[in-house]
C-alpha cells in the first residue's frame, strides 16, 4: 500500500473522528450568528440542528468515496418534514450551507491529516457547490407543489362563490390564498380567451393583484371569473383588465362590503352574462345592474324585484300623479302631446312629471334605453311581480 494512500485513508478516518467536533462547532456558530434560526419555534430549530448535522455525516461519508456525486438537501432535510421548506426560505438554506463550509476550513487544520489540509477544503467547496445546486432543486419542487395546491385550492373557492356559499370554510380558503380581507369586493364574469393556460392564468393573477390587490382567478368552462378586493376604485381596476377577456360581453357584478356578501356580486355578474346577448348595443364593460329588464326576461328573480323596488314601489308612493303620467307617456309612444292630451294637461306639465321620475328612480324616461327600463318595471309592478 502507498504512502499516499495511508495517508488517504488517515484523512478520512480523521474526518469521521471529528464529525462531534464540527457539528457542535456549527450548532454554537448558528446559535450565536444567525437571527432566523433564534427565532424559530423550538421544534423547527430542532429540525434545523438535524439538517445540519445530516450535512457534514453527509459530507463525511462522500468524502470516503469522493468519485461518488456528492450527496444534496434531498438527503439533508430527509429527517425533516417537508413543512420545513416553508419555515426555511431558499436563502436560509444556502445561508446554512455556508456556514457548514466554514466551519470546516476553519476547523481544518485540526481534522485533516498533516498535509491534507487543502485536500479537505476543496472537497468541502466542491460538496457545498453541489448542495446548493440541489437546495434550489428542492425549493422549485416545493414552489411546484405549492403552486399546484393553491391553484386547486383557489378554483374550488371560486366555485364556492359561484355556487353561493359563504361558510366558514370558504372564509379558511381564501384566508389561505393570502386574501387580506381588506375593503369591497366586486366579481367579473366573461369570455375566456382561447388558450388561457396555467402560465396565461398566473400572468393575469398578476395583473389583477397590481390593478386591486385581492384576486381570485377562476375558469368556468368558456367563463373567466375574477373576484377583486380592496380598498380603492374596484370598478376602475376592473376596468383596466377588460382587455384581458375573450370576445363579448364582459359584466361587473355589485360592489359589495366583504366576502361574506360576494355572492350577491357573483350571482349578478352572471346572471348579467346571461342575459347580455339580448342588448346588442351594450357597452363592453357593463354593470350586471344595467342589465335588469334582460335579467328579468331571463327568469331573473333578484332583477324582478330589485326593479319593483327601485323604479316601480317609488313612483307608486310619490305624489303628482307621476306613475300616471309615465304610464300615459309609455303607453304613447313616448310622445309628450299625446300623453298631454291623454291626461288633459299640458305638454310641460307632463314634461316636469317625467323630471320627477328621473328624480325619484334615476332613470330618465326621456332616454330610450332607460325608459325601456321604465317600462319593464311599470310592467312588473301592475303583475305583482315583487314576490
Amino acid at each position: 500500500m502507498s504512502t499516499s494512500t495511508v495517508s488517504r485513508d488517515e484523512n478520512v478516518q480523521r474526518v469521521r473522528e471529528g464529525l462531534g467536533l464540527l457539528t457542535a462547532a456549527a450548532m454554537r456558530r448558528l446559535d450565536e450568528e444567525v437571527l432566523w434560526y433564534r427565532q424559530l419555534p423550538a421544534e423547527d430549530r430542532s429540525y434545523v440542528a438535524l439538517v445540519a448535522q445530516s450535512g457534514i455525516n453527509s459530507f463525511a461519508t462522500w468524502f470516503a468515496e469522493p468519485t461518488r456525486t456528492p450527496h444534496g438537501v434531498g438527503e439533508m432535510f430527509a429527517a425533516a418534514p417537508p413543512e420545513l421548506t416553508r419555515s426555511i426560505s431558499l436563502q436560509h438554506t444556502l445561508q446554512l450551507v455556508r456556514l457548514m463550509v466554514d466551519v470546516v476550513e476553519s476547523h481544518s487544520d485540526q481534522i485533516a491529516a498533516p498535509g491534507y489540509e487543502r485536500d479537505l477544503r476543496e472537497a468541502v467547496l466542491r460538496y457545498s457547490r453541489e448542495v446548493a445546486f440541489s437546495a434550489a432543486e428542492v425549493y422549485a419542487r416545493a414552489a411546484e407543489v405549492r403552486g399546484a395546491w393553491d391553484a386547486r385550492l383557489e378554483a374550488l373557492a371560486v366555485d364556492a362563490l359561484v355556487r353561493g356559499d359563504t361558510d366558514d370554510a370558504l372564509r379558511s380558503r381564501i384566508s389561505a390564498l393570502g386574501w387580506s380581507g381588506r375593503g369591497n369586493v366586486l366579481v367579473v364574469v366573461g369570455e375566456a380567451t382561447d388558450g388561457l393556460d396555467d402560465v396565461g392564468t398566473a400572468e393575469l393573477r398578476r395583473a389583477a393583484r397590481r390593478a386591486a390587490g385581492d384576486t381570485l382567478v377562476g375558469i368556468h368552462g368558456d367563463r373567466l371569473v375574477l373576484v377583486l378586493g380592496g380598498d380603492g376604485d374596484l370598478v376602475a381596476a376592473a376596468t383596466s383588465l377588460v382587455g384581458r377577456f375573450g370576445p363579448g360581453p364582459v359584466v361587473f357584478g355589485a360592489v359589495v362590503s366583504g366576502v361574506a356578501e360576494a355572492t350577491t356580486s357573483a350571482r349578478s355578474a352572471l346572471a348579467g352574462l346571461a342575459a347580455a346577448p339580448a342588448w346588442p348595443q351594450a357597452p363592453r364593460p357593463v354593470m350586471a345592474d344595467d342589465l335588469l329588464p334582460e335579467r328579468v326576461l331571463t327568469g331573473d328573480v333578484a332583477a324582478r324585484r330589485t326593479l319593483v323596488a327601485q323604479a316601480y314601489r317609488p313612483l307608486e308612493e310619490a305624489t303628482g300623479s307621476v306613475l300616471e303620467t309615465l304610464s300615459a307617456y309609455l303607453g304613447t309612444g313616448r310622445s309628450l302631446e299625446a300623453a298631454a292630451r291623454r291626461l288633459y294637461v299640458h305638454p310641460n306639465t307632463v314634461r316636469y312629471r317625467l323630471r320627477k321620475v328621473s328624480e325619484i328612480t334615476g332613470w330618465d324616461p326621456l332616454d330610450a334605453r332607460e325608459s325601456f327600463v321604465l317600462q319593464v318595471a311599470l310592467a312588473l309592478g301592475q303583475l305583482g311581480a315583487d314576490a
